[in-house]
């Protein structure tokens, strides 16, 4: 039993007063349907339909009003609702766009009821079904991976979350985290490789697993696909993407094909929205709002740097290196850290952005932008020394920010720095396992 951040989200959720049917999102087998069920021991009386299973599709395929579906599933599951206090969820609701249709009415027919349902293809399947998303009828939330926070929790490492939670870190626990950091980055946080890392500590023994989690999102590509040849386009972005996961990705040839610019695109688009992967656009701004530039080529985040790893090849470079920077490019660190700062939104609006400035002789890039307080702040994942980074020198002289945060692999400090054009700022230098409590440690830096 993992403790996930969501739960609290679905608790405070179930507690409005003025809620909507919930539409929990996220990959195939990163933990809605868990989560959901747990949430339902918070109630009297928990049903539960799989919308994968024709008689509990039915009540909604007959298109009856919403007060005579409920009393039907309430026969055929031989519930007892309790008023107030009824939780019906929706398992798998994309296999029943009716169902998605129908959200709509819940709230204003059955305000006492709470709904809530899960779904990883929901847009791809209502499209295919002609069927418009119930706009502004719905809560959204999103799933993710496990973070490390949740992660440090269902490896038993309880007193290491709780250091986690501390800020500042306590200087003695900076080496504990790391390696456990580490070992995060390399297993990765989809559950069950999580659950079964935590039984066996034997990455060599995760290899089934991963091959069947890929091969389920291989299995689902008939649902995305529009013809014959976007399944092939399909099956080869997700084979390829953790190849090029870290990297800035141009659409046309992607992964060493001969696909076309508009084929990829869909395609990617198609597993975007399938959470299976985030297309990370780069915006030329320094300050708020952040804007990210379609016209330019994005970087590509997987769903899990875990499977990342594992179909790259790279599990036994970790046991080689003290530090993630310094190996596969760096790539892998700043795509762990990209996943931890996407672990823990709740909302798909805001993806992770970074900034780039791109001229005929002079290219800079910075890994991340965190809007702040009304202010942009450039965040770099880098094992070098401060005078060496040239790209965040160029942002800082380019903004009108004095401020700047290094992720590496060292301890918390804090020091005055000058760019190469003189101007002074200060730089916040975190351990890369504190990506996402970044915001948390620029808050005790200006208090």
């Amino acid at each position: 039993m993992f403790n996930r951040i969501v739960h609290e989200r679905l608790r405070a959720w179930a507690a409005q007063d003025n809620r909507k049917p919930l539409i929990l999102r996220g990959a195939r087998q990163v933990g809605k349907t868990f989560a959901i069920r747990q949430l339902g021991e918070d109630f009297a009386c928990f049903i539960e339909l799989n919308m994968e299973r024709a008689t509990d599709r039915e009540p909604f395929e007959r298109e009856l009003p919403v007060g005579d579906i409920f009393q039907a599933i309430v026969l055929r599951k031989k519930a007892r609702p309790v008023k107030g206090r009824t939780l019906l969820f929706l398992d798998e609701v994309q296999e029943c766009p009716a169902a998605v249709q129908m959200l709509r009415y819940f709230q204003e027919e059955l305000p006492d009821l709470h709904v809530v349902s899960a779904g990883s293809l929901l847009e791809i399947a209502l499209a295919k079904a002609e069927i418009e998303f119930p706009v502004g009828r719905v809560q959204h939330m999103v799933m993710h991976p496990l973070s490390f926070e949740e992660y440090l929790g269902a490896i038993d490492e309880g007193e290491a979350a709780g250091l986690l939670a501390a800020t500042p870190v306590p200087e003695y626990a900076v080496s504990h985290l790391f390696d456990l950091f580490h070992q995060y980055a390399l297993v990765g946080g989809m559950p069950e490789i999580v659950a079964e890392f935590a039984r066996t500590r034997d990455v060599a023994a995760l290899g089934d697993i991963y091959e069947s989690l890929i091969q389920s999102y291989l299995d689902d590509i008939p649902k995305y696909a529009s013809g014959e040849t976007m399944i092939r386009v399909l099956d080869h972005c997700i084979r390829s993407a953790p190849l090029e996961a870290g990297n800035r990705i141009t659409f046309a040839g992607f992964g060493n094909s001969n696909y076309r610019s508009r084929e990829v695109g869909e395609a990617l688009r198609t597993l975007e929205k399938a959470l299976l992967l985030f297309l990370l656009y780069p915006t030329t701004t320094t300050e708020i709002p952040i804007r990210p530039n379609l016209r330019k080529r994005p970087r590509l985040q997987f769903v899990d740097t875990g499977l990342l790893n594992y179909f790259a090849g790279l599990q036994d470079q970790y046991f080689l290196h003290q530090d993630l920077h310094a190996f596969y490019r760096g790539l892998l660190a700043e795509h762990i850290v990209g996943q931890e700062l996407l672990c823990h939104r709740a909302s798909l609006l805001h993806k992770p952005t970074f900034w780039v400035r791109e001229k005929s002789q002079s290219n800079a890039e910075v890994d991340f932008l965190i809007p702040h307080g009304g202010k942009v702040i450039p965040v770099e994942v880098k094992a070098g020394k401060s005078g060496r980074m040239r790209s965040l020198h160029q942002f800082i002289d380019a903004s009108a920010e004095d401020f700047a945060v290094r992720l590496y692999a060292g301890p918390i400090d804090t020091q005055q720095c000058h760019t190469a054009a003189g101007k002074a700022y200060r730089l916040l230098s975190l351990p890369y396992f504190l990506a996402a409590k970044t915001s948390d440690y620029i808050d005790m830096e200006e208090r």
